[in-house]
């Protein structure tokens, strides 16, 4: 069995309950997916950070710090998807890499990778600095209108949300 195919095993065990069989899972893959975020191939690095959300791998948060630094924009981006699939119920997760989340929504040199860094945002907490970067993007001419929009749709969401408090 690939990778993938264990990833997607997890991951439907994941969604039907089964939490003994994805821990053993977890445990069987675990060296695995370590050893694939260390790949110098970016393609491998790129599915090991998927592999991670799809294991709900919360102890691996860190390796996915890595994958948000890396030289190649698809691990780059597979690590922010895993990262959001994550913080889905564990908004803590955006908050703990929150400068890091900001560094790539307003610089990243890929414009899809800066898209997903923002997707990122609106899982963690509605703080002032996050939506002010947000409107910054929103408000620009000189970024993507697609970036523009999921930026304006996201702090208008954060800012919602802030309000709800």
């Amino acid at each position: 069995m690939t990778l993938a195919e264990a990833a997607a095993q997890a991951d439907a065990l994941a969604e039907s309950g089964d939490e003994r069989a994805l821990a053993s899972l977890r445990s069987e893959w675990d060296d695995e997916i370590e050893a694939d975020a260390r790949n110098a191939d970016y393609r491998v690095r790129a599915q090991a950070y998927r592999a991670i959300a799809q294991f709900r791998f919360r102890q691996k948060l860190e390796l996915l710090r890595r994958g948000l630094e890396d030289d190649s924009p698809a691990a780059r981006g597979s690590a922010l998807i895993a990262l959001e699939a994550l913080s889905r119920t564990h908004p803590g997760d955006v908050n703990a890499f929150r400068p890091l989340l900001h560094e790539l929504a307003a610089r990243d040199p890929n414009v899809a990778v800066r898209r997903l860094a923002v997707i990122c945002l609106k899982n963690g907490t509605p703080r002032t600095d996050t939506i002010q970067l947000l409107e910054g993007i929103a408000e620009s001419d000189d970024v993507d209108p697609e970036l523009r929009k999921t930026a304006r749709s996201i702090g208008s969401a954060l800012r919602k949300k802030a309000v709800a408090r």
